[in-house]
């Protein structure tokens, strides 16, 4: 799929089959973040790949929406702050924006390999730590639900995307 298209087709899924997802798929999907740029190259990110029902029913508890829990795959992006690139000057952390960057390399990945996916930040960090075991260091970023979409979701046309024009986002000097 060329990259354009593949622009176009992404769009937020909420609506998952209960297909399961199988190993090989998964491993492509991880070294599509693999090849994901990053500040310095430290690549600060850990990626946890959720399938058990233990630990996706954990995960729901940080997001409890109803749509949410039908996924049948959930990948936790993290960002690991005693890895990741601080500016000197002013000691910005890039950790977030490293791992913003290979989740998107994730779900662009995805939605070539005909998965659905989600982008979900607004979830109760303590949750989510507490469910992953997580120590100080990591720093939860996205939560990715994955599944192949419905048949009534994946048979429709996507919506026209709304999006701001090149104007209203630029400044040329």
């Amino acid at each position: 799929m060329g990259i354009d298209k593949l622009f176009l087709e992404r769009r937020s899924m909420r609506s998952f089959s209960n297909k399961k997802i199988n190993k090989e798929t998964i491993i492509e999907l991880l070294n599509a973040v693999r090849l994901a740029p990053s500040a310095v190259n430290y690549q600060p990110w850990r990626f946890f790949i959720c399938s058990t029902d233990e630990i996706k029913q954990q995960i729901v508890k940080s997001y409890p929406r109803k749509w949410f829990e039908g996924a049948p795959l959930y990948i936790v992006a993290c960002a690991d702050k005693s890895q990741s690139w601080k500016r000197s000057f002013d000691n910005k952390d890039h950790g977030n924006i490293d791992v913003a960057i290979a989740v998107t390399h994730l779900i662009l990945k995805a939605t070539e390999l005909g998965l659905g996916t989600c982008w979900v930040c607004n979830f109760d960090e303590s949750i989510l730590k507490e469910a992953l075991n997580l120590d100080n260091v990591l720093e939860p970023v996205a939560i990715i639900p994955i599944g192949y979409p419905t048949e009534e979701i994946s048979d429709e046309s996507p919506q026209p995307k709304k999006r701001k024009s090149i104007e209203e986002f630029t400044e040329w000097m």
